[in-house]
């Protein structure tokens, strides 16, 4: 009786163009031999490979995915590897926290020299390949330990003391024409007050959940002339993004500020801030002293204690339930692009239709596109009516940022971005 034959992995390469394809044409021409498992797709910098294309290659049935281009500081086009490294650090970690298998996914330098370098990192990612087996984990279901849900209330409405003050101030920011409109909380969720006397619909109370700086990217609201928007210190930090990213000028806006102790969403857990920094007038007192540090969210240590497996299940569990409703794009106070990349059908990156591979497309896009970016607040995950935790992969993100590269979104005006930016120290540990 015959033996079974070998199982051979199907292994997708992207490689830039100017090194890694060179590496890889010196290695057949001096007749080193190695793998014949490896399908090229050649790209004109590693700084153009999307994250997409990880996703989609293990979709169409790959087995492992090999990244690989130039060593840094030997781009053709100065900068692109850094860039490209600075994204896959942190692309490696929302990978890790959807479950996604890492060992099939290979990260190298190799120069159009290293003919040999690409014979053995061929050679000995193969193997390891061959030896997991077929990857039929993309997208499982099935089993998995709990994880804490987000612990929501929906308590009575209990008005704070600044309510009165922040009244009177609208009321005079409106009269004197210092303002054209109010961007605030009502009884029922957020309002937008034009005349004096409607001031008085105002309120802050402990149900006042809402980032309103997400309604001042929207032309209705920049028709209306300068606005005054009431934030909390948590959605503060979207200003302060924003501004960095050239979307809103401080001067257009009349910012109010409210000492805050908390309005009882997950967030409100681990917040490090209770009064505001950077506004034109602050309202009430906090009581208490300012919290010092996060603790960890237990949500997200309750998934990382999964095998990868169960963490792809939980996640497949809880995309399949997405309606692609995109409430969680509107809500964003940081999603402003005027045509979202799923809207554009010409080509078509991500299936519009609710279905397994389309939703993790969305959210995988909608997460990292927030890499280094998201400030927190939370309205992904409360806006969504179908209850996915959306936070989750945000908070993910959020300390990977923290911790590869000591930044934290909305915290200093003068810092810069994560992605756009780079520096020659960023950690490669992973990258051969």
């Amino acid at each position: 009786m015959s033996a079974a034959p070998q199982f051979e992995p199907k292994i997708v390469a992207y490689v830039c163009n100017w090194c890694t394809y060179l590496g890889a044409d010196l290695a057949g021409t001096a007749r080193l031999e190695y793998p014949p498992n490896v399908r090229i797709i050649r790209l004109p910098c590693t700084g153009r490979i999307d994250f997409n294309l990880i996703i989609k290659a293990l979709e169409v049935g790959a087995d492992g995915v090999l990244v690989s281009g130039c060593h840094p500081g030997d781009c053709h086009y100065t900068a692109g590897n850094y860039h490209a490294r600075r994204r896959w650090i942190l692309f490696r970690e929302l990978l890790d926290t959807l479950g996604i298998d890492l060992r099939r996914i290979e990260f190298a330098w190799i120069s159009a020299a290293e003919g040999r370098k690409w014979q053995q990192v061929v050679t000995e990612f193969t193997e390891q390949t061959r030896k997991l087996g077929p990857y039929k984990e993309l997208y499982a279901t099935g089993a998995f330990p709990d994880v804490p849900a987000p612990e929501t209330a929906s308590p009575g409405a209990k008005s704070f003391a600044a309510e009165s003050e922040l009244r009177e101030v609208c009321h005079k920011l409106l009269s004197e024409g210092t303002v054209k409109v109010v961007i605030g909380y009502g009884a029922r969720g957020p309002v937008v007050v034009t005349r004096p006397e409607d001031a008085d619909r105002l309120v802050w109370n402990n149900r006042c959940f809402s980032n309103l700086t997400a309604y001042l990217k929207r032309k209705e609201i920049k028709a209306l002339g300068k606005a005054a928007v009431i934030v909390k210190p948590c959605d503060e930090k979207s200003l302060v993004e924003l501004e960095k990213e050239a979307q809103f000028e401080r001067k257009d806006a009349h910012v109010i500020g409210m000492a805050c102790e908390g309005v009882g969403q997950p967030k409100c857990a681990h917040c490090t801030a209770r009064t505001p920094r950077f506004v034109d007038v602050t309202l009430g007192v906090a009581a208490g002293p300012e919290p010092q540090s996060s603790p960890s969210p237990n949500r997200l240590a309750a998934l990382m204690a999964m095998p990868p497996v169960e963490r792809m299940a939980f996640w497949s569990d809880e995309f399949n339930r997405c309606v692609k409703c995109y409430a969680c794009r509107q809500v964003c106070p940081m999603c402003y692009c005027e045509r979202c990349i799923v809207d554009k059908n010409r080509p078509m990156s991500i299936d519009p239709a609710p279905s397994t591979k389309g939703n993790f497309a969305w959210h995988i896009a909608r997460a990292f596109h927030l890499a280094g970016r998201c400030v927190g607040c939370g309205e992904c995950s409360r806006a969504c009516p179908a209850g996915i935790d959306l936070a989750l992969l945000n908070i993910s993100l959020h300390i990977a940022a923290q911790k590869n590269f000591g930044y934290e979104a909305g915290m200093d005006p003068k810092a810069e971005p994560v992605i756009g930016s780079y520096t020659l120290h960023d950690t490669e540990a992973f990258i051969r």
